[in-house]
């Protein structure tokens, strides 16, 4: 589970981060990030922060709330490889409900990778 510090909540956070940082599409996420010392906000949280946004176009309630529990857990896996001041949001789209967890992680990590912000994309374990 992402623990609470790890999660953005405000709206405002999430337009911020929407609107001022970098983005990268994948398959079925897209990955949008910004460093809060960059842009104004609010820099009294420490460790990485989150935001999910999966719409209705992702499926029915079951499905949606399937790939944000599967995301969420993504995201637990990430946080130690992430600075401190970098607040991410990623946004599923429909492609996200017929994807395996391992597919998912595989684009977030590119994703984050091809923004700068990860070494190297991780498969999963072999």
């Amino acid at each position: 589970m992402l623990p609470e510090p790890n999660r953005l909540h405000r709206a405002r956070d999430f337009s911020v981060v929407m609107r001022r940082g970098r983005r990268m599409g994948r398959s079925n996420l897209v990955v949008h990030a910004v460093a809060r010392g960059e842009q104004g906000i609010a820099s009294t949280v420490h460790g990485p922060r989150f935001g999910l946004i999966v719409s209705k176009a992702v499926g029915p309630a079951v499905t949606r709330h399937r790939v944000a529990r599967r995301l969420r857990h993504i995201c637990t896996d990430v946080l130690g490889e992430l600075t401190e001041t970098t607040d991410v949001v990623i946004r599923a789209l429909p492609g996200a409900a017929g994807a395996t967890s391992a597919d998912l992680s595989i684009q977030l990590r590119s994703g984050l990778k091809k923004l700068g912000l990860l070494e190297a994309p991780k498969g999963p374990p072999s």
